[in-house]
């Protein structure tokens, strides 16, 4: 029997997020789905609006085998396959499951590099963002339910709760925040162990609702480059290229990461940060308002919505916010302010914006809905 959640996610990806017109062509990129539902759902959708659907369906455990014996000519080739495909399209939806989602802990750092560098950024940061309407999402599987410390059932509620919340009341919530970024110039964050200090102004503000990433929520924009000084003690621990890093903490200087360090993996953090010229730059900084997603479950997708969070992002600034950095590395960082996390302070030319979580200004309340007090 078709889950009718699933119909309601699918019209959300087509709709709402690819806005897909009759004759644009999309692809669809699924990743260790469980089964393939959603896909043949998004297949279905797409054909009757007469649209024109491309399906690329991909293992991890194939992908494993294909970064671990990887070559320079290896990963350029199989860039330049896929950047054709992906200059042909309209529109991208990337579903991403995980049967293991640490099949990528036994990659060497240099392998994953050769990987970010030919195949990674010439088909997706420089094609795929910039050029094509695009949405990413996770599929509940049990590996993210384990993640999550939840039943495998819980966790699918949680999952289509969150995936498909109400985006147009998203949107207009979001406005006023916007305006507030807007106008700033001067940005203060304090939270135990940080003490950050950069300039926002006159780079663009995004508040996004569900139009590139499901589940949505947050409001980003970019430092000044050369702006960011102070230090930043990260809360909440980070999966990337399959390593799991915590207490990141970062001391920042006129922009520039001069000191990285975190608890169980410094060498192989130091090792990504030295990617490029870009990577030790901030290319991102968002404030994440989901309050249907209030707990840390080592996927970037969620984690970087929390209710009461910010992410700051060494590495590659999008082209809607941008401060001109540029790098393969795109990696965001969450730092939680809610009480129960220790909480903090984020403010503007001295006015304090959000206090443990809250937003303060009365047209930003609405933000606060949902919000554990």
């Amino acid at each position: 029997m078709q889950d009718p959640r699933i119909d309601k996610l699918a019209a959300v990806l087509i709709h709402h997020s690819c806005r897909l017109q009759p004759g644009q062509k999309v692809l669809i990129e699924a990743f260790d789905l469980p089964e393939p539902n959603l896909i043949c759902r998004l297949v279905d959708e797409a054909c009757r609006i007469g649209a024109i659907p491309i399906v690329n369906i991909k293992q991890n455990a194939v992908l494993r085998s294909l970064y671990r014996g990887a070559t320079e000519d290896s990963m350029k080739l199989a860039g330049k396959f896929e950047a054709a495909v992906m200059n042909e399209m309209d529109a991208y939806i990337g579903v991403r499951g995980s049967a293991n989602s640490s099949e990528f802990a036994d990659v060497s750092g240099d392998r994953m590099d050769l990987y970010q560098q030919h195949w990674w950024q010439p088909v997706h940061i420089q094609i795929r963002v910039p050029k094509t309407r695009w949405v990413v999402l996770r599929y509940p599987t049990p590996s993210m339910a384990q993640a999550a410390s939840q039943s495998c059932e819980q966790f699918e509620d949680f999952f289509f709760n969150v995936c498909t919340a109400d985006y147009a009341k998203m949107a207009e919530d979001l406005k006023p925040l916007k305006a507030h970024m807007e106008a700033a110039d001067r940005v203060r964050i304090t939270a135990p162990g940080t003490d950050l200090t950069f300039s926002i102004k006159d780079i663009p503000v995004v508040p996004c609702a569900g139009e590139s990433n499901i589940p949505d929520g947050e409001c980003f924009t970019a430092p000044v480059k050369n702006s960011v000084n102070g230090t930043i003690q990260f809360n909440t621990p980070s999966r990337y290229q399959g390593t799991v890093f915590d207490g990141i903490r970062f001391e920042m200087k006129d922009g520039k990461i001069v000191n990285a360090t975190c608890r169980n993996a410094p060498e192989r953090l130091n090792q990504i940060l030295d990617s490029d010229a870009g990577a030790r730059y901030i290319g991102e900084w968002s404030f994440g308002t989901n309050n249907r997603i209030l707990q840390p479950m080592l996927d970037t997708l969620f984690d970087e919505k929390i209710g009461g969070s910010f992410h700051f992002t060494p590495g590659n600034a999008y082209d809607e916010a941008d401060n001109g950095n540029r790098s393969r590395v795109h990696w965001d960082l969450v730092l939680i302010q809610r009480a129960d996390y220790g909480g903090g302070e984020i403010s503007f030319d001295d006015e304090v914006i959000r206090r443990d979580g809250f937003f303060l200004p009365d047209d930003l309340q609405p933000l606060n809905e949902g919000l554990p007090t």
